[in-house]
């Protein structure tokens, strides 16, 4: 038996429920892990709240983390005890996911935790982590380096925003960040933003082309903002956008694109392969600054998460909320 959250539709409307649950309720997979520690990310707020249309079959376990231990595994790749970590895969949304004591999982949706990283750590970093370190990698890929000029984080007071400027600053970048929250002044700069940007003043609809701002970018909201971001950004810069915050549309012109030879890299880490997942995790333990993990999350338990996942949806939370199996 054990106790997961469990995700099912009543009149169209979505309801969410603590349920105990025997073993034999877990879908099919080749490794069975002991859930120590889940997240709450923006996706499964919208899932729990039934905001978004994430889940399209019920009953569902949400949870597009998890990190544990291998209890069973009939792949060679794991044994029992084996430390996991496991983030997207379309789990949570197509396949029971992390909010529960126990998963059952494909073999290679799974990464061997990090050397010298736990199981708390590794979900405080989560999906949000690891797209923060994606798009960081892109940007160096773009030929970005800490020397270039201010370097944009929009939305950072989110989970992949605080993330994103935490290693960045650890790298040694001038980081810029973006919020509409003036309370969360002091924890991004604790974090290492060197000047705040109000999101007024980014969601003005820009001009084709602005003033030259940013060397380059982490966007994770869209809409106008990544369109300012764009018109803002310097010749030869990239624009990493990961997220869909304030909406899906993209209101630019291929101006900066053309004139300034501006490059917009997406990053998905839903379906990233795996050894790139490999190389960002171990660039997570070495970059990430252990002291900016303390700022960033905080837990809850299983029992919490309804109503954190209305906070999140409504903007209301800041950094990373961690969900602890055991409280």
């Amino acid at each position: 038996m054990f106790r997961a959250l469990v995700l099912d539709q009543q009149d169209g409307k979505t309801q969410a429920q603590v349920r105990t649950l025997e073993e034999s309720a877990l879908p099919e997979g080749e490794v069975l892990v002991a859930v120590d520690y889940s997240s709450l990310n923006f996706k499964d707020g919208l899932a729990i709240t039934g905001t978004g249309k994430i889940v399209n079959q019920f009953p569902m376990v949400p949870g597009v983390d998890l990190a544990g231990r291998v209890l069973e595994s009939a792949d060679e790749a794991f044994s029992p005890g084996d430390a996991v970590v496991l983030t997207g895969w379309g789990v949570g949304e197509r396949h029971w996911g992390g909010m529960a004591e126990k998963a059952r999982l494909k073999a290679d949706w799974l990464v061997p935790m990090p050397q010298g990283m736990d199981a708390r750590t590794a979900m405080m970093i989560g999906t949000a982590g690891l797209t923060a370190m994606l798009c960081v990698m892109a940007l160096e890929e773009g030929g970005l380096t800490p020397g270039a000029g201010p370097v944009l984080v929009t939305g950072a007071a989110g989970g992949v925003g605080s993330v994103s400027v935490a290693i960045l600053a650890g790298l040694g970048y001038e980081v810029h960040a973006v919020t509409g929250r003036p309370e969360t002044e002091a924890y991004l700069r604790g974090l290492g933003a060197q000047a705040l940007v109000s999101r007024e003043s980014m969601a003005a609809k820009p001009r084709a082309l602005e003033g030259q701002r940013w060397a380059g970018a982490i966007d994770t909201v869209g809409d106008t903002i990544l369109a300012r971001v764009l018109a803002e950004t310097c010749y030869g810069g990239t624009v990493a956008a990961c997220g869909l915050a304030a909406g899906f549309s993209l209101p630019t012109t291929v101006m900066p694109f053309i004139l300034r030879n501006v490059r917009l890299q997406g990053v998905d880490s839903v379906m990233c392969p795996l050894s790139r997942r490999q190389q960002a995790w171990q660039r997570l333990a070495r970059d990430l600054p252990a002291a900016a993990l303390g700022e960033i999350g905080h837990s809850i338990g299983l029992d919490e998460v309804r109503d954190y996942a209305q906070r999140i949806v409504e903007g209301q939370v800041r950094g990373r909320v961690i969900v602890d199996m055991s409280r």
